[in-house]
């Protein structure tokens, strides 16, 4: 036999495996961590098909448990009780990925040329660290910002963890201790009770009645009884009666274990290893990565163009390198990263005052991109308690009668008292003045004995006495149970034989209420059941069927209006659950859920991925589902395209948690759960999640707005560049210039994370979509450079020969090369024109593209973009005028020039206006 344990192989984490293991060969240290589980495998399954002695005698353990010297040696023979959590990345891999994105590398490789260009390999006075300093402060910036909010968010989040303390009771040297779950080692002799957590694998030695719920680890809805008798035979770990394991819970009874595996080596402990894998990219990591695709591509177009025209147009292809590198950043949105990242920690810092701690920040636009949320019943749709509804005679009545027997049986019992118990106490409180019905029953009636709830018998006992000495045992149960115990029944005051005729009609009342989403047990009673006192199971016979318990699981108050509000905003809600699809249909009714049809884990597995792929859009409810089936269902949502949002708080949940592009658990779930998720609930209420939404929405909302603005903009400033670069005599603008105009823009840019949302763009869930980037620019860039061409003809040919000292009316070619101080202010009056008039319309495209309505009348910028953006237009208005301009070479132009300006900003509005509702009519949407 000893041969067959070790050839085994245990089943029980396979679907686990198959669905985190990494694809990669396995490592050294991967077969070592390998070949420890098996041969913990072996020996749980030893243990389990060994007699109780043997298994002490191999273990040396003595009745009175281990002596602190085997406790230190067991310790470092097989490991602390500890199961480690997903590390945290190391301080210099979290600086690289704060700082390490396509448009950070850019900036970093574009800071590089500069540096060798106008530091290293520039004349003496020629030394010009300007460009330098700007990008490596923008790259600087926003990678702190983000390591900064990722630290807080990361402390944050293991500070909710340590508040855990968990603790088990031992038998050491002949004493019982209480110790931390952590000091625990192989060896040790666990005590368990009712309400206890199972602190490790162990084997049982002794049990009285015990019931253990280990549906967090197998799914399984209902608790298995365990005992300490050995196994005849190989099966899966769990499926051994023996054996008891690390995460599951102690519902009846009482046992002692001896513990043979702790920590990592436990079952719980390699699932927490195997979901440890990196999840696959979010959506948000996608469109992101998308989005900057899409503007590198457009630079590594433009810059080359732009190299080519100048070098061929001016003969001076240094400077036309110089030029193109400055055209390379004014195209790259240089705050990019800082502007996603102060998004996102604004929408973490907005969600931490709604008790939300977002541990993960790209999982705050997710929030707003999703367009499904699958969530559990209990506790998030129901109020996670139970409520006795109805106390009824067998005609359906309500009866005061069949509450005190129910009362008598739920006050009186030793063992835990469940859901159902506490809810009969608390309607006899209530119905009771003050508690005298409870201190009458209290004094009145003694309890005799008891016989426990076990699940073959689905009804629990007690024998009570009255001062007068007359006993009674009171019985309740499931339904179909108690009818097969009971003869007789009362029926209108009277005790009358139970005919087959009241057992349908019990039967068809029970049915009513199972289907308005209730559980109902039934109650009775026998008077004098035997006449020594060792009462059994046998007794439970020939008894009086009294009436019914109808108990519910309320839905929460707020739920109904929470998932209206979902709706409202585009999301829909999926409940994957493991109970029955009866009750789970009428909470959801319940709470204005429409179920056309409900899935089942049996149904699931009878499906191919096509027939599943078309079944999960249509169905709201999945029912009876293992772990492993939610992240199935999780999963292919997302393989038909939606972005899937997962609530949950077991150990069952985690795979799916893992798998939704946010997971989202409560400070109350496991830990592995609270591992697993993105956002972390301080109160499990579908409230919050609306407001996660919203904020999602607005982060995302404002992320896109720069974006497209920035890339428009920008676009259009290079492609009026181009244009000038092919037909101006000089540069419409020179590098130093396109970088401070860049500066002085995306400073004015640094509000738009606080800018106000229209309450219509966030009634639709949003996704990131990389190609109408490309569009946008090529539809509103070009509106920009209509004017910009304007300008360079207004300046070249009126502006300029009559305000440039000297031209007298000549255009910059009729000016002759020996006129070279002439030549020099003309065109430094001309590219201040330009500058000028470039920040003018950049700083009205931000207004007229964050909203579809009509700006400053129908939708307004917040108070922060409002002040900066036309500060930003008064600096650089002002700057040509100073000597901080005549040192960048700008001349001053005439003020007359303001009148036309004024009006090509109006006139550029008017444009503007008109193409946008073009482009939202043909495309549905502006961002």
């Amino acid at each position: 036999m000893l041969k067959q344990v070790q050839t085994a192989v245990c089943t029980d984490r396979r679907e686990w495996i198959m669905t985190f293991r990494s694809k990669q060969l396995p490592t050294k240290k991967t077969r070592q961590l390998e070949l420890r589980r098996e041969n913990v495998r072996k020996r749980l399954m030893a243990a389990a098909m060994q007699d109780k002695g043997l298994i002490l005698g191999r273990m040396d353990v003595g009745i009175d448990g281990l002596s602190e010297e085997q406790v230190e040696k067991n310790q470092e023979l097989y490991g602390s009780n500890k199961i480690e959590r997903q590390k945290r990345d190391s301080l210099p891999k979290r600086l690289m990925k704060a700082f390490i994105n396509p448009f950070s590398c850019i900036l970093i490789f574009l800071a590089v040329i500069s540096f060798f260009q106008d530091i290293i390999l520039a004349e003496p006075g020629d030394k010009d660290p300007v460009t330098f300093i700007i990008i490596t402060t923008m790259v600087c910036i926003s990678g702190v910002l983000r390591f900064v909010q990722e630290t807080r968010s990361g402390n944050a989040a293991e500070s909710l963890l340590k508040l855990i303390r968990t603790t088990c009771t031992v038998r050491r040297e002949g004493t019982l201790q209480e110790i931390d779950l952590d000091d625990l080692v192989v060896g040790d002799i666990v005590h368990l009770s009712a309400g206890d957590m199972v602190p490790a694998d162990v084997r049982v030695l002794s049990a009285k009645d015990l019931f253990v719920s280990q549906s967090s680890l197998t799914g399984e809805s209902e608790p298995v009884e365990k005992n300490a008798q050995q196994s005849g035979e190989m099966m899966s770990l769990t499926d051994y009666s023996c054996l008891a394991f690390m995460g599951s819970n102690v519902i009846s009874g009482s046992a002692e274990a001896i513990t043979a595996a702790v920590g990592e080596d436990t079952l719980l402990g390699s699932m927490a290893k195997e979901i440890q894998s990196v999840p696959p990219a979010s959506s948000f990591e996608k469109g992101v990565n998308a989005v900057s695709w899409v503007l590198i591509r457009f630079m590594m177009i433009m810059v080359p163009i732009v190299f080519f025209i100048n070098g061929i147009t001016k003969g001076d292809w240094l400077n036309a390198f110089t030029f193109a590198v400055s055209i390379a950043v004014g195209l790259t949105p240089e705050m990019l990263p800082m502007i996603v990242t102060t998004c996102l920690a604004k929408g973490a810092v907005a969600m931490s005052k709604k008790k939300t701690i977002v541990k993960n920040l790209n999982s705050i636009q997710n929030f707003g991109a999703m367009d499904v949320l699958c969530t559990d019943k209990t506790g998030t749709l129901t109020q996670d308690k139970v409520v006795l509804e109805y106390h009824m005679n067998i005609t359906g009545a309500e009866d005061m009668r069949v509450l005190k027997h129910a009362f008598l049986n739920s006050y009186f019992q030793t063992g835990l008292k469940n859901l159902m118990d506490i809810a009969v106490i608390e309607r006899m409180k209530e119905s009771g003045e003050e508690g005298s019905e409870l201190q009458e029953i209290a004094e009145k009636y003694t309890k005799v004995d008891e016989i426990p709830f076990d699940f073959a018998r689905r009804r629990m006992s007690v024998v009570v006495s009255d001062g007068t000495g007359k006993r009674q045992m009171i019985t309740k149960g499931a339904v179909e149970e108690m009818l097969s115990v009971c003869s007789y029944v009362e029926y209108d005051g009277k005790v009358t034989a139970l005919t087959d005729e009241m057992k349908e009609m019990a039967l068809a009342t029970v049915d009513k209420l199972n289907d308005d989403g209730m559980r109902v047990i039934a109650v009775a009673q026998k008077t004098n059941p035997a006449a020594a006192d060792a009462f059994s199971v046998a007794d439970e016979s020939n008894m009086v069927m009294i009436g019914y318990l109808a108990f519910l699981d309320p839905p929460k108050e707020s739920t109904k209006a929470a998932i209206q509000a979902l709706n409202e905003y585009g999301v829909k809600v999926k409940i994957l659950t493991g109970d029955n699809e009866r009750v789970t249909r009428c909470i959801c009714k319940m709470v204005g859920l429409k179920v056309h049809n409900i899935l089942t884990g049996a149904d699931i597995e009878k499906m191919n991925e096509n027939q599943l792929k078309k079944t999960v859009e249509k169905t709201m409810v999945f029912a009876k589902l293992s772990p492993s089936q939610k992240a199935q269902v999780v999963t292919v949502l997302q393989q038909n395209g939606h972005t899937v949002g997962f609530m949950g708080d077991g150990i069952n949940d985690a795979a799916a948690l893992k798998s939704a592009d946010v997971g989202i658990s409560v400070d109350t779930a496991v830990d592995i759960a609270k591992e697993s998720a993105d956002v972390i609930l301080l109160q499990k209420d579908l409230t919050v999640l609306e407001q996660g939404i919203v904020e999602g929405r607005k982060t995302y909302a404002n992320m896109i707005k720069y974006i497209k603005i920035t890339a428009s903009s920008n676009f259009g400033n290079v492609f009026s560049v181009l244009a000038a670069s092919a037909f101006i005599p000089y540069e419409p603008m020179a590098g130093i210039h396109l970088l401070l105009l860049n500066l002085i823009y995306d400073i004015s840019c640094t509000a738009i994370p606080w800018d106000n949302v229209d309450r219509e763009f966030l009634l639709k869930p949003r996704k990131w979509d990389a190609s109408s980037v490309g569009r946008f620019m090529l539809w509103m860039g070009p509106v920009s450079s209509v004017f910009d061409i304007t300008t360079y003809l207004l300046s070249y040919f009126v502006i300029c020969p009559m305000f440039v000292p000297g031209a007298n009316g000549r255009t910059f070619n009729q000016i002759p090369a020996a006129e070279e101080t002439v030549r020099n202010i003309y065109m430094m009056m001309a590219q201040a024109i330009w500058f000028v008039e470039s920040m003018w319309t950049q700083a009205m495209v931000i207004h007229m593209i964050r909203t579809e309505k009509v700006p400053f009348v129908q939708s307004r910028a917040s108070f922060q973009l409002t002040v900066l953006t036309f500060a930003g237009m008064a600096v650089l208005t002002v700057i040509p005028f100073t000597g901080v301009g005549a040192n960048i070479g700008l001349y001053p132009f005439p003020p007359v020039c303001f009148v036309w300006l004024a009006a090509t900003v109006f006139l550029y509005m008017m444009l503007a206006t008109a193409v946008k509702r073009i482009y939202i009519k043909k495309h549905g949407e502006l961002l």
